[in-house]
């Protein structure tokens, strides 16, 4: 049965990155205050409280909406968005096969050096990766990161292309000589665009609308992988794009190339989304010719609530209404996301008996602090991006368990789930509890750089010289 690969976004607006909860320890010199951030606190903790049956609810919600999604265009909550991927792997002779909608099937023997573009938030990372067949899969990689300048995320189209295009134009240029491009060839890139787009083919697709803290209205509404390409030619790089996906695409396509079993990809970073693989004919909504697998890759969008700024509007409202850090409310709290959720990871590692992470961490965002103060769980994120999880599984009907049926790998990427540990641990333990005996046979498996890996090998596997390969 062919099956095709969604991307799920938006999946619960609220699967990850939601929530944090505080738990405020220190005497206040006022009882009265000492009452007012304690009721703020219990009312948090009520609404971030997420039981085993609310879960369950979640994911049987999530799967019916994506039941809709996939019915329909504006069907359900859920956006489906093709993504004109065929999810057929072949490690035989080929890598990747790939299908778009215009029919254009293709196989290539994965060797060479390409390049990817990862832009998902307010750093980019540009690759180059050395592909060495069957035998060495992915061998020699490169990168570099960079951060995207405040000004550049509010500005214009071609600021934010041509600050990108430079960078990229640096790094070729640090080019040594195991890097061998055949004579007459122009170097092809695999763009990792993670933001919302409607996707017209593997290589185009126009800028629905920012995310993250980006918003460049002159942008919305273009075709993302033409700005990128006249910014290049503006600064004399000889580059093509040869195929744009979205982060858990890159991902998905990253995982399977080195594990077949690799059902799903999500990612938990700044936002959240994840990718699957549908079959073809459970798409009511496609009206294109079906893959050569019968199988392709949808995505939807989901942007989560940044930990750091539910964070940092539970201290505000502390600071104002118990004087949590004074008289006074610190000037910086008042600023929208100035709590960064790195930050509040750290936080929430400290194990010291006075807190003084917390206390540093405090005085170094907002410049005041209450030192002996506050200990703040993620829990309810991480749980609530377990039921998305699930969902994706109830939907492929792999939340229970079935005699012979193999593994079902989720490669999971992402700075949250990376570095925030505590974080990790109970989504992991809170999708063990909701898939009981299932669990067994449910892997998660980390994908380090997934996106911008699976974004080269998906360049390679719609390079424009294949027809000269296979010839």
């Amino acid at each position: 049965m062919g099956k095709v690969a969604v991307c799920v976004g938006a999946v619960c607006a609220t699967a990850v990155c939601v929530a944090a909860a505080l738990v405020v320890r220190h005497r206040m010199r006022s009882s009265g205050r000492w009452a007012k951030a304690a009721a703020i606190v219990r009312e948090l903790e009520d609404k971030c409280g997420t039981p085993i049956g609310k879960l369950r609810q979640v994911a049987d919600a999530m799967a019916v909406e994506m039941h809709a999604g996939l019915a329909s265009e504006g069907g359900s909550k859920l956006k489906m968005i093709i993504s004109y991927l065929d999810s057929q792997l072949e490690f035989e002779d080929v890598f990747l096969c790939s299908k778009i909608k215009y029919d254009c099937t293709v196989t290539i023997d994965e060797k060479g050096w390409f390049y990817a573009l990862d832009l998902g938030g307010t750093n980019f990372r540009v690759l180059r990766v050395q592909l060495g067949g069957k035998e060495n899969r992915v061998g020699k990689q490169e990168f570099e990161e960079v951060s995207i300048p405040p000004h550049l995320m509010v500005g214009t189209s071609d600021a934010l292309f041509d600050f990108i295009a430079e960078a990229l134009n640096k790094f070729v240029a640090t080019e040594d000589e195991d890097f061998h491009m055949p004579p007459g060839r122009e170097r092809e890139l695999g763009f990792t665009f993670s933001f919302p787009i409607k996707q017209s083919s593997i290589a185009s697709g126009t800028l629905m609308k920012w995310t993250k803290g980006f918003y460049i209205e002159d942008a919305v509404g273009q075709d993302v992988v033409g700005e990128l390409t006249k910014a290049l030619e503006r600064v004399g790089l000889d580059m093509r794009v040869t195929a744009l996906v979205n982060d858990t695409i890159g991902t998905l396509a990253g995982g399977r190339y080195h594990d077949p079993d690799v059902i799903a990809a999500v990612i938990l970073g700044t936002g959240t989304n994840a990718a699957y693989v549908e079959r073809a004919h459970a798409i009511p909504k496609w009206h294109g010719l079906l893959p050569k697998s019968g199988e392709m890759i949808f995505e939807k969008i989901i942007s989560g609530m940044y930990l750091g700024e539910i964070v940092r509007r539970v201290l505000c409202r502390m600071a104002e209404e118990a004087s949590f850090f004074g008289d006074t409310v610190p000037p910086k709290l008042k600023i929208p996301f100035m709590l960064k959720t790195p930050v509040m990871s750290a936080m929430h590692h400290d194990t010291s008996s006075d807190l003084r992470v917390v206390g540093s961490k405090l005085r170094d965002v907002f410049e005041k602090s209450n030192s002996r103060g506050l200990q703040h769980s993620a829990v309810r994120g991480a749980r609530l991006s377990a039921a998305g999880i699930l969902g994706i599984l109830k939907k492929l009907g792999r939340d229970t368990l079935k005699e012979g049926e193999n593994q079902s790998v989720i490669a999971l990427d992402g700075g949250l789930f990376e570095h925030y540990t505590l974080f990790r641990n109970s989504m992991e333990s809170t999708l063990k509890e909701l898939l009981g005996e299932a669990s067994e046979t449910i892997v998660i498996q980390h994908s380090n750089d997934g996106s911008g890996i699976g974004a080269a090998l998906l360049a390679a596997s719609h390079s424009q010289y294949l027809e000269l390969e296979e010839s």
